[in-house]
């Protein structure tokens, strides 16, 4: 039987993929008793010892995540990749077409957009069988102009491990951020050089959060090198062969790393 975050109060029927839209306890996030000094959520090191996670690069901002349950999460998705097979989930940001699209397959189960209705932030707390997918909102620029609340970081957690994407992010983290992303064991950040922010903001987000494997995305011209020097030798980089990388607790490298998938 699959088994679910020590944390939640429900079980999980096995075999069954289905969502829950209502806040449960997350295992990643801040708790701001003091802030800001804070703790973090802690997890069940038992249930995460021999649970391995996927993350593959399909290109862009895409990444597809596959859960030990088999659930295919494709984070910024426009259709243009992580495609086939069609993923389970899908996050989408707007700030370009490449990172979104208004058509998805009717077949993808749980659409997830980071902008809301109205003018208001999107809200996302979702259980979809062994994953908690949560957001973070940011603010995001359009046509050269701020919409509050456009973008969002999603957060992944799934077998002992936080996970987290940030979307096609236009500024630098307020502490605020910080707290409501907690702890990030692995994180997907854009190095465009500038079409989303500097690498200045980059490097402080990445260096800040010291996340175990940060994975590069939306990269054009921007050498790796530079980003590497950027954030400093507190960071190792791991060029790999393939597009895929599998992670667990477990796995996790002691000293901070750049993993560079094939593609990126």
């Amino acid at each position: 039987m699959r088994r679910a975050f020590a944390c939640l109060a429900f079980l999980l029927t096995a075999g069954t993929a289905w969502a829950q839209d209502a806040p449960v306890p997350s295992q990643c996030m801040a708790i701001a008793n003091a802030f800001p000094a804070v703790t973090f959520a802690s997890f069940t090191q038992a249930q995460a010892e021999v649970e391995t996670v996927t993350i593959t690069y399909a290109g862009h901002s895409t990444y597809v995540i596959e859960t030990p349950a088999g659930v295919r999460i494709a984070t910024d998705f426009s259709g243009a990749y992580g495609a086939d097979p069609l993923p389970d989930v899908i996050t989408m940001n707007r700030a370009h077409g490449t990172h979104f699209t208004l058509s998805p397959d009717p077949d993808i189960d749980h659409v997830l957009p980071g902008w809301g209705d109205d003018g208001q932030p999107a809200r996302h707390a979702v259980v979809v069988d062994d994953v908690y997918i949560r957001n973070v909102p940011t603010d995001i620029l359009r046509w050269g102009t701020i919409e509050e609340g456009g973008n969002s970081i999603f957060i992944f957690e799934v077998a002992g491990l936080c996970i987290g994407h940030v979307g096609h992010l236009h500024h630098a983290l307020a502490p605020e951020h910080y707290a409501a992303i907690g702890r990030l064991d692995v994180v997907m950040v854009p190095i465009d050089g500038g079409m989303t922010m500097s690498l200045n903001d980059v490097s402080e987000i990445t260096t800040r959060l010291q996340s175990s494997i940060v994975l590069p995305m939306h990269r054009f011209s921007t050498p790796i090198s530079t980003f590497a020097a950027m954030i400093g030798e507190g960071f190792a980089v791991d060029y790999r062969e393939g597009r895929s990388l599998e992670v667990s607790v477990r796995s996790l490298p002691r000293r901070p790393t750049v993993v560079i998938l094939e593609g990126v």
